[in-house]
């Protein structure tokens, strides 16, 4: 059996890294081959997944410079059915590809939202008069610089792993603000998840009350489980309103976590429990 794993694309992009990493982990341990899947979205990967086009979605969730891909978030909100199977943390590094001769040259860079924050001070410093533009992915970037009226003018965002790809010439090879730089990765399925050490969830409070969040996080505190992360998303319906996500730390066959989870409903509107997962080791 041959699995299909979406991710954001063209080929050569840092998703498309971590879902190498997790077809070389599915090989090692399952000796199960699977064939990468790019699309042109995160959401559009997540909604293969979701219509039974592709076994698995590899997604970034959280950079620990820029913080959480709301995208991720509110997709996984709206679609059905989708669990975590597994999450790993992969490092960033940035660099800047361009064809000019010198980055004086430069006028314009393109690159992803997320490449481009996190790399803002770098090129505040190296390059404070260009132009910025966001593109789809970093590899989607590189188009630019192969037009002939902007390959001596324009530099992209993209990993060194691109440029070899691409056969690129690197100008700057670590352009990120900060050396740790690292994004935490998703794989999601449709298979329930049900055995690990940490449990993502999202639920919305319905009324907006004093003690409508504290509630819903008292189960959790009561029984001394540990929230690794909290993140607040508008629900779209009203201005105020809002959904949360929660990263716990517990096994759900744990009794503590299992009553935990078991008296949460009472507090919220909706509840989704995305899946109860393990990081995996990335050499």
């Amino acid at each position: 059996m041959t699995f299909s794993i979406a991710h954001l694309g063209p080929t050569g992009t840092h998703t498309e890294t971590a879902a190498l990493a997790y077809r070389q982990w599915l090989q090692q341990t399952q000796g199960q081959d699977s064939l990468l899947c790019p699309y042109a979205s995160i959401a559009q990967t997540l909604k293969a997944v979701a219509e039974q086009e592709a076994d698995f979605a590899v997604v970034p969730v959280e950079n620990s410079t820029e913080g959480s891909v709301t995208v991720t978030l509110d997709t996984l909100w709206q679609l059905e059915g989708l669990q975590i199977q597994k999450a790993l943390v992969l490092p960033i590094t940035h660099s800047l590809l361009s064809q000019a001769h010198s980055l004086e040259a430069i006028q314009t860079v393109y690159s992803h939202p997320q490449a481009l924050a996190q790399c803002q001070k770098a090129l505040e410093s190296y390059l404070p008069q260009v132009q910025l533009v966001p593109t789809p992915s970093t590899v989607e970037a590189l188009h630019y610089l192969a037009e002939e009226a902007n390959r001596e003018h324009c530099g992209a965002i993209a990993s060194s792993r691109a440029a070899q790809l691409y056969n690129l010439p690197i100008l700057i090879s670590s352009l990120n603000d900060y050396p740790g730089n690292c994004t935490r990765f998703w794989v999601v399925g449709l298979q329930p998840a049900t055995n690990g050490k940490y449990i993502s969830l999202g639920f919305s409070t319905g009324v907006n009350q004093p003690g409508a969040l504290v509630r819903p996080l008292s189960v959790f505190a009561q029984r001394e489980i540990n929230l690794t992360r909290i993140e607040s998303r508008p629900t779209k319906r009203s201005l105020g309103e809002y959904l949360f996500f929660i990263d716990i730390e517990g096994n759900a066959s744990h009794p503590h976590v299992k009553a935990a989870l078991e008296d949460l409903p009472q507090y919220t509107e909706v509840l989704k429990i995305f899946g109860n997962y393990d990081v995996l080791p990335i050499d």
